[in-house]
């Protein structure tokens, strides 16, 4: 038996919120590249609430996952055998390697190279510097078409997604950002560490309308949503005038079937305030991220933009780290050290 790997497969699909049985921990053989191919051994990886919408054996966005297939996720790790030349052993990369600890790469799709003129931590590169920020830069700047002067509110506004589109905005000259978390302690961190002017915690106002109704008397220019259908129903009626809404996430709806998942009924002020709703897929704008990945990695070196992340040790605490997101344990981008960073 040659050397061993690790990976995370789909035992059985999810119903609801996923479960620690519906993952199991298989070893195989580590694969050897080919011409034009590189190895990866993973050092960190991610956990994303997006990836439940492939878990329940119906399409989303993206295909299915078949049982016994590993799951999706984000990696940043080590080339440590290569045969392409623009990836020699020793190249500190980030890609879409699941949740295993090697990956066989071709240098197509999402992969780039950690650059070492950045001197930041390597996890921040399937965080701030990975799909969630990007998420949160194009869903902000190309989808919601932010404007300086904006009110702007911001949902999960915790959660990495969230809580970089917000200070995105307070940078870029917003008149006011609000966000919505789901604990007092987030909502301080928000405010006092992340710069929002105001958070209010859901779990905790009598009246979550009249609550975001007194923090935005104004109404809201830009609403950034990763909750779902029921807030963005519920903001509809508080838009201004050609107030813009970017659909980034639907954490609160992931788990729901289509019969359970509320419906978008203020439909109005689309009409009466030309208000704009778009989602986004954030490979759309590939070609653009090398200039918001430096721009992101510029603010994060002069202090301008604030991260929170939780770690986890090992690949066996992947399905842990990923279940917690759907009962709202996390806070800040959640990863997970699968191989030593040397």
């Amino acid at each position: 038996m040659g050397e061993q790997m690790q990976q995370i497969v789909l035992k059985q699909y999810c119903e609801g919120p996923p479960q620690l049985d519906d993952f199991e921990l298989v070893s195989r053989d580590v694969p050897i590249p080919n011409e034009g191919q590189f190895r990866v051994r993973h050092v960190w990886n991610s956990v994303d609430p997006g990836t439940r919408s492939r878990l329940s054996g119906g399409d989303s966005y993206a295909a299915a996952l078949p049982l016994g297939k590993p799951i999706d996720g984000f990696s940043v790790g080590m080339v440590d055998a290569s045969e392409h030349d623009k990836f020699p052993i020793g190249t500190k990369v980030f890609c879409a390697g699941g949740w295993r600890t090697h990956t066989i790469q071709n240098g197509k799709g999402f992969i780039g190279v950690v650059p070492d003129s950045v001197p930041l931590p390597l996890s921040l590169w399937i965080g701030v510097l990975g799909v969630p920020g990007l998420t949160a830069w194009f869903g902000l700047k190309s989808v919601a078409r932010f404007q300086a002067g904006d009110r702007v509110l911001v949902t999960s506004a915790a959660g990495p997604v969230g809580a970089t589109a917000g200070q995105l905005a307070k940078a870029g000259g917003a008149e006011q950002v609000v966000g919505i978390a789901g604990s007092d302690t987030k909502c301080q961190w928000l405010v006092e560490e992340a710069g929002f002017d105001q958070a209010i915690n859901y779990k905790s106002v009598p009246d979550l309308d009249a609550a975001i109704s007194e923090a935005m008397p104004d109404g809201v220019d830009l609403l950034f949503d990763n909750v779902g259908n029921a807030m963005v129903n519920r903001v509809l009626p508080k838009m201004r005038l050609n107030g813009r809404i970017c659909i980034s996430g639907q954490v609160a709806d992931y788990n729901l079937t289509p019969e359970e998942t509320p419906g978008i009924v203020n439909t109005k002020p689309f009409i009466t305030h030309r208000v704009l709703m778009q989602g986004l897929v954030v490979f759309d704008f590939a070609r653009e991220f090398p200039t918001a990945l430096n721009e992101m990695a510029t603010l994060i070196g002069k202090g301008e933009l604030k991260l929170k992340e939780e770690r986890f040790e090992g690949l066996e605490k992947m399905p842990e780290a990923f279940c917690g997101l759907f009962r709202g344990e996390n806070f800040g981008r959640r990863v997970v050290q699968v191989g030593p960073e040397t």
